[in-house]
């Protein structure tokens, strides 16, 4: 086995090269130009104290035993100088190589707890995408005759999760989608955004209309939120905006309910124009402000369309000047792009627009409907964006 094992790494010596090795020959250089000039100068002249700067380059790029080890080379080396230049027993070559020694050993421990950090933070970083994916289920490319792509953006550089969601759910021939922003960050609004997530799935299976899927999404966003503290209001001020959206499989005509969410931009020929509802409903968890009943709003979404739904940490994103984000703007010059492209676009120019440093969490969304197979589409005459009184509604 152990030459199996050999054999395998001299059969690929690339794999045991990394470019921090490259590295280690600086500090080993500065030793040994500070030694030989050390050498050749005279007694008076005292170049030892200038060894210190091995072991604190090589923690740029190494770890504690790879500092350690400079370390001890510098020192020995300070050693050997000291034996050349009057020997050890003099006062100013002992107080030299102790020094040496302390900031060597100094050096390793910044390193060591450097690494543990690293390590610890890597941990978390790991657990957090794992939560993620719990939380937000990587979502297909296709799904029936929708080409979809999708990105998240975490305010917070360390995290990987946040208050934003969105999810889609197959129910008979028709998907149906869900976009929403909870109201503040943390955990708090992680678990808020996991209660949507899980009643959506749900119940997409188990209401026939969106007015009922928005009822039933409220209500078990509310139970939620009764858990919340009420001193001071506190618990009234969490709520979630959301979007549900719901596309048949044969037919143009797609319905969307908005509870205070940002209206998505419907994609045609070149032109953008946001999905706006005449009476959008209160966000989610809003307790008394629940409506009687949620309006829906239809709209044509055909063949070749594309829909671009987000949250509002995209919109609201500001640059150095304070100036917000011109998604729509953006957009329309980019209409010819596939989902996938518009969205990493997007995501690249939003974060340049910031500086890198997102104020809010930001979520995009893209979905194009593509013909369905042996399926002629009734395309309606109405013009997009329009209200299609003429078909069922829910």
């Amino acid at each position: 086995m152990g030459k199996t094992n050999l054999g395998q790494r001299l059969a690929h010596p690339r794999q045991l090269w990394q470019p921090s090795h490259a590295l280690v020959a600086i500090p080993l250089v500065l030793i040994a130009a500070i030694t030989l000039a050390d050498i050749r100068t005279p007694e008076s002249v005292q170049l030892g104290p200038l060894l210190v700067v091995a072991p604190a380059i090589t923690t740029a790029f190494g770890g504690y035993r790879l500092t350690g080890l400079i370390g001890a080379l510098a020192v020995g080396t300070q050693v050997v100088t000291a034996e050349l230049h009057g020997g050890l027993a003099t006062t100013n070559h002992i107080s030299q190589i102790i020094a040496l020694t302390i900031l060597s050993v100094f050096a390793m421990i910044v390193c060591f707890v450097r690494d543990r950090r690293t390590a610890e933070l890597a941990q978390v970083r790991s657990v957090s995408e794992a939560a993620q994916r719990a939380l937000l289920h990587p979502l297909p490319d296709r799904l029936g005759s929708l080409h979809i792509a999708s990105s998240y953006l975490a305010a917070e550089k360390e995290a990987c999760i946040g208050g934003d969601l969105y999810a889609v759910a197959r129910t008979g021939d028709r998907t149906r989608v869900v976009v929403g922003d909870v109201r503040g960050k943390g955990l708090d609004a992680v678990g808020e955004a996991a209660t949507l997530l899980g009643s959506f799935q749900e119940a997409a299976h188990h209401h026939a209309t969106l007015p009922a899927l928005a009822e039933a999404l409220d209500r078990s966003v509310c139970r939620y939120l009764t858990g919340f503290p009420k001193a001071d209001g506190e618990a009234q001020e969490h709520f979630i905006t959301a979007l549900l959206l719901e596309i048949p499989d044969h037919s143009p005509v797609s319905r969307v309910v908005h509870c205070g969410h940002p209206p998505p931009f419907l994609i045609r020929h070149d032109h953008v124009t946001p999905v706006t509802s005449p009476s959008p409903a209160p966000p989610l968890g809003m307790y008394g402000l629940r409506p009687a009943t949620y309006d829906v709003h239809n709209f044509s979404f055909q063949a070749g369309d594309t829909l671009l739904l987000y949250t509002d940490g995209v919109v609201e994103a500001r640059d150095s000047s304070r100036a917000f984000y011109p998604l729509e703007e953006r957009v329309a010059q980019w209409t010819k792009n596939s989902p996938k492209t518009l969205v990493q676009r997007l995501e690249k120019d939003l974060l340049a627009h910031t500086g890198g440093a997102l104020g809010d969490d930001a979520a995009i969304l893209v979905i194009q409907r593509t013909p369905v197979p042996h399926t002629r589409l009734h395309v309606s005459p109405l013009t997009h964006g329009a209200d299609l009184h003429d078909q069922p509604t829910d």
